[in-house]
C-alpha cells in the first residue's frame, strides 16, 4: 500500500473521526451540564400516580435527570426514615433507569454518531426503547403490587436552579479534557487494528474460533462477533471503533453491527456496572442492599435489551 493509499483509506477517515469526536464530546458535556432534561420533569407526576408510587419516588425520578447519585441519596434517606419499604425502594430505583439513561443520552448519541453514522440512531433508539420499556414495566408492577399512596408535594423536593452558562462551560471543558484523551487512545489503535486484521485474514480464523468455542454467538458472523469481543475487552468506544471500521469498509450491514453492539452491551455492562456503581452505591445504601439493587438493575436491563434486540432481529 502506497502512502497516498494509506492516507486516503485510513489516515484521513481516522482524522475526521477524531475531529468529530472532539466536537461531539464537548457539546455532549455542555448539554449534560446544563440539565437539558429539566423540561421533562412535568411527566413525573402522572407516571408516579399510575404506578401507585410515592411522591418521593417521583422527586427522585425527576432528580435522576440531573444526578443519579442525588436521586439515589433521596431514596436511601426515605428508606431509612421508613417512608419506603424494601419493595418500594427496589421499584423506585429501577424506575429511575429512564432518566438515568437520558442523563447520558447526548454523550451516547454524539459519540456513536461519528463512529457508525446513521446506525447510531438505530442503536441508540433501541437502547432508548429498552429504557422506556423498563420504566413502563415498573409502572405496571407498581400498580399491581403497591397500594395507592397518600398525596404529597413533589415539586417542593426538587432543586430550584441549574448551573449558569459560565459554570456549565467551565465544567464541560474540565470533563472534556479528562475524557477525550482516553477516547482517542482507545479509538486510534482499535481502528487501525481492525483495518489490519481484515487485510491479514484474521476473520477467516475467527470463523473457526466462533464455530468451535463461542457457540452462543453463532447467530452473528465472525466479523460481527469481533465487535462484541472488542467491546467486552475494552469499553464502549472500543466496540464502536471496531464497528465503525467494518461498517465504513462495507464488511457488515447495519443490522449485524447494531445487534453486535447490543450483544456487547449486554455481556460487558454487568461487570463494569459493578466496578463503577458498587463503590458509591455502598456509600449510599447498606452494602448488602447496594448489591441487591445492582443485581436487580442489571438483570432487568439485560432482559429489556434482549427483548428489543429480538424484536429488531425479527423485524429488520
Amino acid at each position: 500500500m502506497t502512502l497516498e493509499q494509506f492516507a486516503a483509506q485510513h489516515a484521513w477517515p481516522l482524522a475526521k473521526l477524531l475531529a468529530g469526536l472532539c466536537v461531539s464530546l464537548l457539546l455532549a458535556n455542555l448539554l449534560e451540564t446544563l440539565n437539558w432534561t429539566r423540561s421533562l420533569a412535568r411527566f413525573a407526576r402522572p407516571l408516579v400516580r399510575a404506578g401507585h408510587m410515592r411522591d418521593v419516588t417521583g422527586a427522585s425520578f425527576t432528580l435522576a435527570f440531573f444526578s443519579g447519585m442525588a436521586a439515589n441519596t433521596m431514596l436511601a434517606e426515605a428508606h431509612r426514615d421508613g417512608t419506603l419499604s424494601d419493595r418500594e425502594l427496589i421499584l423506585s430505583n429501577l424506575f429511575n433507569s429512564l432518566p438515568t439513561y437520558f442523563l447520558h443520552l447526548p454523550t451516547m448519541l454524539l459519540v456513536a454518531g461519528p463512529f457508525i453514522g446513521p446506525a447510531a440512531f438505530v442503536y441508540v433508539g433501541l437502547t432508548l426503547g429498552a429504557a422506556v420499556l423498563r420504566s413502563a414495566g415498573i409502572v405496571a408492577a407498581g400498580r399491581a403490587l403497591l397500594p395507592r399512596p397518600p398525596e404529597d408535594c413533589l415539586e417542593c423536593r426538587l432543586p430550584e436552579r441549574g448551573p449558569t452558562w459560565r459554570e456549565a462551560l467551565a465544567k464541560s471543558w474540565r470533563r472534556f479534557k479528562r475524557r477525550i484523551v482516553k477516547i482517542c487512545l482507545i479509538t486510534a489503535p482499535i481502528y487501525a487494528a481492525m483495518a489490519w486484521l481484515n487485510q491479514a485474514g484474521f476473520f477467516a480464523a475467527a470463523e473457526r474460533f466462533v464455530g468451535e468455542r463461542l457457540a452462543f454467538l453463532d447467530w452473528l458472523s465472525p466479523k460481527a462477533a469481533s465487535i462484541v469481543v472488542f467491546g467486552m475487552a475494552a469499553e464502549f468506544t472500543a466496540g464502536l471503533a471496531a464497528a465503525g471500521a467494518l461498517l465504513n469498509a462495507g464488511e457488515l450491514p447495519v443490522k449485524e453491527v447494531v445487534l453486535a453492539l447490543l450483544a456487547g452491551n449486554i455481556l460487558s455492562t454487568p461487570v463494569r456496572a459493578f466496578r463503577h456503581q458498587f463503590p458509591y452505591y455502598a456509600g449510599i445504601f447498606r452494602p448488602a442492599l447496594a448489591m441487591r439493587l445492582i443485581v436487580h438493575n442489571q438483570a432487568f436491563r439485560a432482559a429489556s435489551l434482549v427483548a428489543v434486540g429480538v424484536v429488531y432481529w425479527l423485524a429488520a
